[in-house]
């Protein structure tokens, strides 16, 4: 009985977090939908512009057009640079696929796809067929055909019990954790005036913000004071730390040393806005200060705890702990997940936060 009454919640759970990942995607509109691809056009003639006018009008392809790269219109018209700058825009806009749209040019197209290659983007190419049915299979958007030239491998069958694991694991905390989370609730009250939970716009994956849940530690209004501290800042880079800080209050910094102020994340984890392994979402305010180098951390979703956090949690510069979470990006595997949060629940127990 008691293992069917948790895999009842299980299901519950993974049901009310999808319905609201759904729900959240309505409200926020097309560009902030999950699993849209945001596209690069190259070539903004008359075969380009088609393609992009039909791709706005049928959202539910699932391909957002970022805008056009040509080498023989100046910029201006969605035209946003040539091919030339093809890696720092698609890193700027989050790029997914690239597709070429004629006219076509031999050493253009292997230029193309060599840069994609090492981006990992996606190639399609919208061949002229004067008007001939192809005879081999292709994708078709509206009239237009599309052949693939390059395509990334994802490890599907691996990111899909990533996302399983993250729905079973937070529903579960959740669960067992109800009785500590309402204590701890009734000592941030206790403590200090404001509200329980500090929600917080962060950089999700591709960018996109998103509220992100913490149990309040601070005084109320500590984000003014913020500015006033800036000077004081330890970490090198876009990031904010100091130790000490004159805004956390008592409950706080037992909160912190334990991490227990990141448990309402577990939502965050069930509405797919979070993993509970990836990069560490940072506030707007420290996004707007990425360099374009830096972007590629945002390429997954964020988690709840890294692999910066569990090799270089108190490592003070930004660079440091951004080539820890490519690495972790390019060596993903849930193998390494389990590793990371088996350091995790080490740390926690030590008390090793800040």
């Amino acid at each position: 009985m008691t293992w069917a009454w948790i895999a009842g919640v299980l299901r519950s759970g993974a049901c009310l977090a999808s319905r609201l990942a759904e729900r959240k995607g309505r409200q926020s509109g097309r560009t902030t939908a999950r699993g849209m691809r945001n596209v690069l056009i190259v070539g903004a003639g008359g075969l380009g512009h088609r393609l992009a006018n039909y791709l706005e009008q049928h959202p539910e392809l699932g391909r957002s057009v970022s805008g056009f790269l040509d080498d023989r219109k100046s910029a201006g018209n969605g035209v946003m640079g040539r091919t030339s700058d093809l890696a720092e825009l698609a890193r700027a806009r989050f790029v997914d696929e690239v597709i070429l749209a004629g006219p076509h040019d031999r050493d253009l197209a292997l230029r193309v796809v060599r840069a994609a290659r090492k981006l990992h983007l996606d190639v399609k190419m919208a061949p002229d067929l004067f008007g001939c049915e192809p005879m081999r299979e292709t994708e078709w958007i509206g009239d237009i055909s599309l052949i693939s030239l390059h395509e990334e491998r994802l490890p599907v069958v691996g990111l899909f019990l990533k996302r399983v694991l993250d729905v079973v694991i937070a529903t579960l905390a959740l669960i067992l954790l109800a009785p500590l989370l309402v204590l701890l609730a009734a000592a941030i009250k206790i403590d200090s005036r404001g509200p329980l939970i500090y929600a917080a716009l962060r950089a999700g994956r591709k960018g996109r913000p998103f509220r992100c849940y913490k149990f309040r530690t601070m005084v109320r209004g500590a984000d003014r004071l913020k500015a006033s501290l800036r000077e004081q800042n330890q970490r090198a880079g876009p990031i904010f730390k100091i130790t000490d800080d004159p805004r956390i209050t008592k409950v706080g910094h037992f909160l912190r040393r334990f991490s227990m102020d990141e448990l309402p994340q577990l939502w965050n984890v069930l509405t797919g806005e979070m993993s509970l392994v990836g990069p560490r979402p940072h506030p707007l305010e420290d996004f707007s200060g990425y360099a374009i180098e830096h972007l590629s951390r945002l390429d997954v979703t964020p988690g709840m705890t890294g692999l910066w956090q569990v090799s270089a949690r108190r490592e003070p510069s930004f660079e440091a702990g951004v080539n820890l979470d490519i690495e972790y990006i390019h060596h993903w595997s849930l193998g390494m997940d389990w590793r990371i949060l088996l350091k995790t629940v080490g740390a926690v127990c030590r008390g090793s936060g800040e």
